[in-house]
This record gives structure tokens, C-alpha cells and sequence, in this order.
């Protein structure tokens, strides 16, 4: 499931005030070395009503290692009842670049 190299991105979305609350706690916390948050209009269906709303997408890097904590604060602190957490995994990029990202990161323990 996880990238070889240990790293992933963590997609989520939320609101833009949410999102900076959400990316400040990962960051802060460590659990993440970076996050983006871009504007996104999603459409879905919710509770059989197709939904379209403006909402920020959370572009958080991390490692696979912390994956399991990252979900597990995202869901302590998000609002919705089912936000989006979807893990992909690097698969390759700049060594200086995930170098930084492993040293921004505490160590899964």
C-alpha cells in the first residue's frame, strides 16, 4: 500500500478555516512536514442529495510510518462525520526534498 520509500501524501478536504486549523496541528505536532491547501469545488451526494460546495484540499506529506496517527488526529479534530482521508504513496522525488520531509517528522513510536 505504501510507497517503498516510506513517503506519502495524505488528501483531505475541509473548510478553508478548518484546513488551517487542521494543517497548523499536523505540522505542529509533526505528524507532517508540509501541508497545501489549494480551493476545490467538490460535488457528491450526501444523505441522497447530490451536494456541490467549495471546500480546501488538504495536500499533507508525510511518512508511512505516521499515517496511522495522522488519520487518527484527523478524525479528533474534523468536523465532518466522514471526512476524506485518502493515503497515496511517492513513489519517487527529490532525495534533498523527502530528506526534509523525514527530518520534519517526529519518528512513529
Amino acid at each position: 500500500m505504501m510507497g517503498e520509500n516510506g513517503f506519502v501524501v495524505v488528501l483531505c478536504t475541509a473548510g478553508q478555516t478548518e484546513a488551517e486549523k487542521l494543517a497548523e496541528a499536523l505540522v505542529t505536532e509533526r505528524l507532517a512536514a508540509c501541508v497545501n491547501i489549494s480551493p476545490v469545488r467538490s460535488c457528491y451526494i450526501w444523505e441522497c442529495r447530490l451536494c456541490w460546495d467549495g471546500e480546501v484540499l488538504l495536500i499533507i506529506k508525510t511518512t508511512a510510518d505516521l499515517v496511522e496517527a495522522l488519520k487518527k488526529r484527523i478524525m479528533e479534530l474534523h468536523s465532518y462525520a466522514v471526512p476524506e482521508i485518502i493515503v497515496l504513496p511517492i513513489v519517487d522525488g527529490s532525495s534533498a526534498y523527502l530528506d526534509w520531509v523525514s527530518g520534519s517528522v517526529r519518528s512513529a513510536q
